[in-house]
């Protein structure tokens, strides 16, 4: 896919001689996005977001656009108004609530990201892949698709809205993974699970295959890093059930790497246990019951 890159010049040109008497017109430049033009009075959601996000929890929602919180090189768009709230309730309701739940406020509160930066379409990149999530120094979230964002409470919702949905709360309880195990690191031994396995070449890679050679999702093989906190997103957000079919739905056999079911299974199981057990030593926090409440969330919005 080609991105369409601006580039700005400001030639300045130097007239000896005459000069036309004539005045550029400069009226509406402090119009433009970001410098100082996009001020706007604050309304009923900018007052939503204040009262039920920002005051409990500490974390600031923007979502009027400023270019320069992206990288300016992509082509998005700005979050349709609309999608705001019911999107933040369920992100609430998803991921502040169970979390709190499990480990208490002030535990959130402390390793909570303190600025979600929205976008309403996704970000793609070079190698034909899709960025739907980014996390900065555990400060700042950036979520992209907001506007593909539909529950059953919303209008023109139908179950292929689904996976976007989750997707979404896929990529909070990914960047939230990255935040934790930044702050205490998990078991260096689950590095060694899937050893000589990791790849650049992951975006090339189906579901099947990953699962074949023992990751829950292509992404995983990028890097050890990303393979913990996607088992962690994975395990949230389809609950055990879902982890179980994941694990269960890999064919016997031995894969294109020469990794057999069993391996393939065993290697899962282990990466599961490591995680529960990473949760509990690290944040004291019960995994099991945080996956099963996350789940129960996710399925009240849909079903």
């Amino acid at each position: 896919m080609k991105l369409i890159k601006a580039f700005f010049f400001l030639t300045v040109v130097a007239v000896l001689g005459a000069c036309s008497s004539k005045k550029d017109d400069l009226s509406g430049v402090q119009n433009i996005p970001g410098l100082g033009g996009d001020t706007w009075v604050p309304g009923s959601l900018d007052a939503w977001l204040y009262d039920t996000i920002t005051v409990p929890y500490n974390i600031e929602v923007k979502y009027k656009w400023d270019q320069f919180e992206f990288d300016v090189t992509k082509t998005l768009v700005p979050p349709k108004e609309e999608v705001v709230i019911p999107a933040m309730q369920a992100i609430k309701k998803v991921w502040i609530d169970n979390y709190i739940n499990a480990a208490g406020s002030l535990f959130f509160k402390k390793y909570s990201p303190k600025f979600f930066i929205l976008s309403g379409s996704a970000s793609w990149n070079d190698n034909g892949t899709i960025t739907l999530g980014t996390a900065e120094g555990g400060r700042k979230v950036v979520m992209y698709l907001l506007n593909e964002f539909r529950t059953k409470q919303m209008d023109g919702y139908t179950l292929g809205d689904t996976a976007n949905v989750k997707q979404i709360f896929h990529v909070i309880e990914h960047e939230f993974g990255h935040i934790l195990h930044q702050t205490i690191m998990y078991p260096v031994e689950f590095k060694k699970i899937c050893a000589g396995y990791y790849t650049g070449n992951w975006n090339n890679i189906s579901d099947q295959t990953a699962h074949w050679d023992g990751f829950v999702t292509p992404y995983a093989m990028s890097s050890e890093n990303e393979d913990f906190v996607e088992m962690i997103a994975t395990m949230l957000i389809e609950g055990k059930g879902g982890f179980d079919k994941l694990v269960n739905s890999i064919p016997a056999g031995t894969s294109e790497d020469g990794v057999t079911q069993a391996q393939a299974m065993d290697r899962l199981r282990q990466k599961e246990a490591m995680v529960v057990s990473y949760f509990k030593s690290a944040y004291n926090i019960d995994f099991y019951s945080l996956q099963s409440n996350t789940r129960k969330s996710i399925d009240g919005l849909f079903y």
